[in-house]
C-alpha cells in the first residue's frame, strides 16, 4: 500500500460522520468500493462515464463540491467541472466568480476595492486532466483527489479549502478516455497488452488536441478555454499530462528556456513559487525523481493552453508513463537525462533525489498526482491575498503597457482578399476575450486613411499579452547553452501568427492616436447575418476567394444542387465575375436544403437579377478516399476535420485498403503526410535504411505493399487525381514502374524530386515555420488565390523540377522567393530555399499529382492555404 494511500484511508476513517448526506442514509462511498478496485491498482482503469458518475455522487453528498456541465465534447460526451471550496464559499460561488471578473478585467479599480476584493474573494485553481488519453494517470487518480476535497476532516486542508476553489476538469478529451480504456481492457490479458491504441484517442486530433487552443476548432478545447478566457477567469491553470518512462518520475514548473517573451515577469515568478512547493511537498511525501526547470519550454501556445497570455499562473506537469495501466520495470542503466535543463540522469539541482528505478505503476503515478494537486491547493492558500492582488496589476500593467510601448493598434481593413476569414478571425478573437472595435469614421493617421469600418483591435486590454502574441509575426528567442554555442531547439512550432496564417491583411499602429480612439466603437459578437434572398434574384455568385464559399459550394454539391463555374472571368449586369467562381441559380431560393445551407453564412454572396447560360461549366462532386494510417494519424485526423468543417464527403482507406479495394469508384485519392514505409510496408525506417517494429498489435498496421503502389500508379494514369503533401511524396517520386498486364509494365520517372536532404545537409533548419511563397496565376490549382501566400512547413520536402519526356510533366504551383523568405517563425539557412519550388502539379498519362511541400491544411490553423487544397479536390 503506498504511503499517500494510507493516508487517505486513515482521513476517510476519521470523517465517516462528514460524508453523510442531508437525507439521512445517503453517504458517499470510499473510491475503492465505488469502482470495485482501488483507482490506480495494476492493469485496472475506470472510464469516463463511470468516473462522472461518482464525481456526481460526490457533489449530491458533499456541501463541499459543486458540478458544472461545461459543454460537450466533439463525439457528444457531455463534459464537466467540479468545484471543491468551503460550504459557504460554493453557496457564495457566484459572488466569487464576479470578484474574479473584477480582478481580470477592470483596471480602474481603486486600491480600496482590490483590498476588499483580496480579502472577499478567493483563489481559483482550475486542473485539467489527462488531455492526452493514453496519460491515462490524472484521470485515474481524479477520484481520490476529490474524496480527499470532499470529505477530509484535516484542519489544515480544511482552512485551505476555505481560501481555494479547485476547480477539477476530470477529464479534458472524455472521447479519447473511453477509447483508451476500452482498448486496454481489450487486449488485457494478451501478449499486445499495454501497446498502443491503432487510431487517434479523440474524434479527430489526437495528441495534437493542446497544440489548439489558439485557433480553438475542437469543442472541448472551446468548453475548456471558455473557463479562463470568458466565464470564471481562475487565477491558476495546472494541466496535468504524462511522458516518457525512461527519465525523471515528474516534472513540476518553472519551465525551461525558451520562454514567451510577452508573457509578464510576474507570471514566470510565481511558477517557481507553485513548482518549488511542489518539489518540497512531494519530496516530504517520499516521492523522488521530480525535475524542475528542464526538459519543456514554455514558448509555444500548447502547454498551458494559452493561459499565460491572459493573467493567469498557468503549469504544466508531466509524470513518467507506464503501459497504460500496465506496470513496468525501469533498469537503472536505461535511465537517461535529455533535453533541456538535464543533460545527464544525475543528481543536479534541477532533480535533486533521482528515482533510483524499479518498478514503475500506475498506483505511483496516482500518488505523485494526488501529492502535487494537494501541493497546488496548499501555495495558493498561503499566498492569497498576493496572488488575487497579482490578478488585478496584471490587468492594471497590461492596459498601460498597451497605451505606452508598441505596437497600440492592429488595424484590419474591412475590404479582405478572403472577407469570410476575417470574420472567422474576429468571431475567433472574441472567443479568446478579446476587445475588438470598429471604426465609425474614417481617420487619417501618417498619411495613411483608415476607413470607415475597418476593424481595429486596440493594445491597452486586459489580454494585451495575447493579442500582440497572435497578431504579429513571431521571431523566435534564440537562447544558448553557452555563448556562441548550442543553441536550445523549440520544442514545438514557431508560428501562430493568426493574420499570416489565414491570410487576412494588417497593420499595426506604433502609437495611441486620440482621433483613432474617439472614432471606434466596440464590435458586439457574434457576427450576425440574417440572409434572405430578394425575389428579384436569379443568380447567386460565391467568390473563389472567399473560403466559405467552397463550404457552401461542397455541400450544394452533396445535396444535389447545381453548381457552376465561372471557366473565365467576364462581366454581367455590372457585375465582375472571376475566373473560378461559383454560381449557383437562385430559382433553387425555395429548397429547404439551399437555405438550410446559406443560414449560417458570414459573407452574403453576389446576387444578380439575370441568369449566366455561358462562360461557366458544370460543377460534379468528386469521390474522395483520404487514407489514414492506424500510426496515431494525426495529420489525417486534421484533414478529416477539416474535411467535415467544409462539408467535403470523403471514405477513410488504410493503407491495406488501397491493395485490396477497388480504386475505379474514386476520382481523388488523398495522402496526409506520412513516411513512406508506414504506408508500404507498416514499419518504421530510420533515414539510415534500418528498419524497427512499431508497438502495435499486427493485424491494425499492415500497408498497402508493391501491390497497392500499382494500383495507385494505375489510377492516376487512367485519370485519377492523386493528393498529397509532406513525406507521402516519396511514394510517386523516383523510378516507378506500371503494371500493364502479366507480361508487360512500364516504368518512368516523374519530372519531380525531393532535394530536401541536400539542404539539410547545407545547414537548413526548420522546425515547424511560415514562408513566404509566390504562386503561378491562372492555374486551376491557384483560382481564389492572391499572387502571394504563406505556407507552414517542417522542412520538407522541398522540390525540383526537370524536363520532362514522353507522356509526363509537370507544372511549379508555388515558388520560394528570392527574399525574406521567412513570414514567422524560425529558421536556419533560409536563403537555401530561394527560388525552390514549393508545391508542383505533375502528371503521368490522364491524370494528376498534385505534391505539396508543406501541410496546406496544418492543425487546422492555416486556412489561408486551403483553397491550394480544395482546388486540387476539384480538379478535372
Amino acid at each position: 500500500m503506498s504511503k499517500i494511500y494510507a493516508v487517505l484511508l486513515l482521513f476517510a476513517f476519521l470523517s465517516t460522520s462528514f460524508v453523510k448526506a442531508a437525507n439521512e442514509g445517503d453517504e458517499l462511498k470510499l473510491p475503492k468500493d465505488f469502482f470495485g478496485f482501488q483507482p490506480g491498482a495494476d492493469r485496472m482503469l475506470l472510464d469516463y462515464e463511470s468516473l462522472i458518475d461518482y464525481m456526481k455522487q460526490i457533489s449530491e453528498v458533499s456541501p463541499r463540491v459543486k458540478t458544472l456541465e461545461i459543454g460537450e465534447s466533439p463525439m457528444g460526451k457531455k463534459m464537466y467541472m467540479l468545484l471543491f471550496s468551503s460550504p459557504e464559499n460554493i453557496q457564495n460561488i457566484d459572488r466569487l466568480k464576479e470578484i474574479n471578473k473584477e480582478l481580470a478585467l477592470n483596471p480602474d479599480l481603486t486600491q480600496s476595492e482590490i483590498e476588499t476584493y483580496s480579502k472577499e474573494g478567493k483563489v481559483f485553481i482550475l486542473a485539467t486532466l489527462s488531455m492526452h488519453s493514453t496519460e491515462v494517470g490524472p484521470s485515474q487518480a481524479a477520484p481520490l483527489v476529490a474524496y480527499e476535497l470532499a470529505t477530509s476532516t484535516d484542519p489544515a486542508l480544511v482552512k485551505q479549502l476555505d481560501d481555494v476553489v479547485f476547480m477539477m476538469v476530470p477529464s479534458s478529451n472524455p472521447d479519447g478516455m473511453d477509447m483508451i480504456v476500452k482498448h486496454y481492457m481489450d487486449s488485457k490479458g494478451t501478449k499486445y497488452e499495454g501497446g498502443s491504441y491503432p487510431k487517434v484517442y479523440h474524434k479527430y486530433v489526437g495528441h495534437d488536441n493542446n497544440r489548439d487552443f489558439v485557433t480553438l476548432t475542437q469543442k472541448d478545447n472551446k468548453a475548456i478555454a471558455r473557463i479562463y478566457n470568458t466565464d470564471w477567469y481562475p487565477q491558476i491553470l495546472v494541466d496535468k499530462h504524462q511522458m516518457g518512462s525512461t527519465g525523471p518520475r515528474y516534472f513540476v514548473p518553472p519551465m525551461h528556456d525558451p520562454i514567451a517573451e510577452n508573457v509578464d515577469e510576474k507570471i514566470w515568478n510565481w511558477t517557481w513559487i507553485f513548482g518549488s512547493n511542489m518539489a518540497k511537498d512531494m519530496a516530504a511525501d517520499s516521492l523522488t525523481g521530480v525535475t524542475q526547470n528542464s526538459i519543456f519550454d514554455d514558448y509555444w501556445p500548447g502547454s498551458t493552453e494559452t493561459g499565460i497570455w491572459k493573467g493567469v499562473i498557468s503549469m504544466l506537469t508531466e509524470c513518467a508513463s507506464v503501459q497504460l495501466a500496465k506496470p513496468i520495470y525501469v533498469e537503472k542503466n536505461e535511465l537517461r537525462g535529455g533535453g533541456s535543463g538535464l543533460a545527464e540522469y544525475k543528481k543536479s539541482i534541477n532533480m535533486p533525489a533521482p528515482w533510483e528505478g524499479g518498478w514503475w505503476r500506475l498506483s505511483d503515478i496516482v500518488d505523485y498526482e494526488v501529492s502535487s494537486s494537494l501541493s497546488v491547493v496548499k501555495t495558493a492558500s498561503f499566498h492569497k491575498k498576493d496572488i488575487l492582488t497579482n490578478r488585478n496589476a496584471l490587468c492594471k500593467g497590461e492596459v498601460e503597457k498597451g497605451k505606452t510601448l508598441a505596437p497600440a493598434y492592429f488595424i484590419f481593413p474591412a475590404k479582405q482578399h478572403d472577407q469570410s476569414e476575417l470574420i472567422a478571425m474576429l468571431n475567433l478573437l472574441d472567443e479568446h476575450g478579446v476587445q475588438v472595435y470598429k471604426t465609425t469614421n474614417s481617420v487619417t493617421y501618417n498619411g495613411r486613411i483608415i476607413e470607415k469600418g475597418d476593424y481595429i483591435v486596440p493594445l491597452a486590454q486586459p489580454y494585451r499579452a495575447f493579442v500582440k502574441e497572435v497578431l504579429e509575426k513571431q521571431k523566435y528567442p534564440e537562447r544558448y547553452y553557452t555563448p556562441g554555442g548550442e543553441m536550445m531547439k523549440p520544442y514545438d512550432i514557431t508560428s501562430w501568427s493568426l493574420p499570416l496564417h489565414q491570410g487576412v491583411a494588417s497593420f499595426r499602429i506604433d502609437e495611441v492616436v486620440e482621433q483613432i480612439d474617439a472614432n471606434i466603437a466596440q464590435v458586439a459578437f457574434p457576427f450576425e447575418n440574417d440572409y434572405e434572398l430578394t425575389e428579384e434574384s436569379k443568380t447567386l455568385v460565391f467568390p473563389v476567394t472567399n473560403n466559405e464559399s467552397f463550404k457552401i459550394v461542397f455541400a450544394a454539391l452533396a445535396n444535389k444542387i447545381d453548381v457552376q463555374r465561372a471557366s473565365k472571368a467576364f462581366s454581367l449586369a455590372g457585375a465582375e465575375l472571376k475566373t473560378g467562381d461559383f454560381i449557383i441559380s437562385a430559382t433553387n431560393k425555395n429548397s429547404d436544403k439551399l437555405k438550410e445551407i446559406l443560414s449560417g453564412i458570414t459573407v452574403k454572396p453576389l446576387e444578380l437579377t439575370e441568369e449566366i447560360t455561358e462562360n461557366t461549366t458544370s460543377m460534379e462532386l468528386p469521390k474522395i478516399a483520404l487514407v489514414e494510417t492506424a500510426f496515431h494519424d494525426m495529420d489525417a485526423g486534421w484533414t478529416r476535420f477539416v474535411f467535415d468543417l467544409y462539408n467535403i464527403p470523403f471514405t477513410v482507406f488504410s493503407p491495406a485498403d488501397i491493395k485490396a479495394k477497388e480504386l475505379d469508384d474514386y476520382d481523388v485519392i488523398v495522402f496526409p503526410d506520412n513516411k513512406k514505409s508506414l504506408l508500404v510496408d507498416g514499419k518504421y525506417k530510420s533515414s539510415d535504411g534500418k528498419t524497427s517494429l512499431p508497438n502495435y498489435d499486427p493485424k491494425y498496421i499492415k500497408g498497402m505493399e508493391k501491390e497497392g503502389v500499382q494500383k495507385l500508379l494505375k489510377f492516376e494514369n487512367e485519370g485519377g487525381t492523386i493528393v498529397c503533401w509532406g513525406e507521402s511524396t516519396e511514394l510517386f517520386l523516383g523510378v516507378q514502374s506500371i503494371k500493364i498486364s502479366d507480361d508487360e509494365k512500364e516504368e518512368f520517372e516523374l519530372p519531380v524530386s525531393d532535394i530536401s536532404k541536400g539542404i539539410k545537409g547545407k545547414g537548413f533548419y526548420a522546425p515547424g515555420t511560415l514562408f513566404n511563397v509566390e504562386l503561378l496565376q491562372d492555374h486551376p490549382l491557384t483560382l481564389g488565390m492572391d499572387k502571394t501566400a504563406c505556407i507552414f512547413s517542417e522542412g520538407k520536402p522541398v522540390f525540383g523540377t526537370s524536363i520532362p519526356y514522353f507522356d509526363v510533366d509537370r507544372r511549379v504551383i508555388a515558388t520560394y522567393p528570392y527574399e525574406n523568405v521567412v513570414a514567422s517563425g524560425y529558421a536556419e539557412k533560409d536563403e537555401l530555399l530561394e527560388g525552390k519550388p514549393a508545391m508542383v502539379w505533375a502528371k503521368k498519362g490522364k491524370g494528376n499529382f498534385v505534391f505539396y511541400g508543406f501541410n496546406p491544411q496544418f492543425r487546422a490553423s492555416t486556412s489561408g492555404t486551403y483553397k491550394l487544397l480544395f482546388n486540387a479536390l476539384l480538379l478535372e
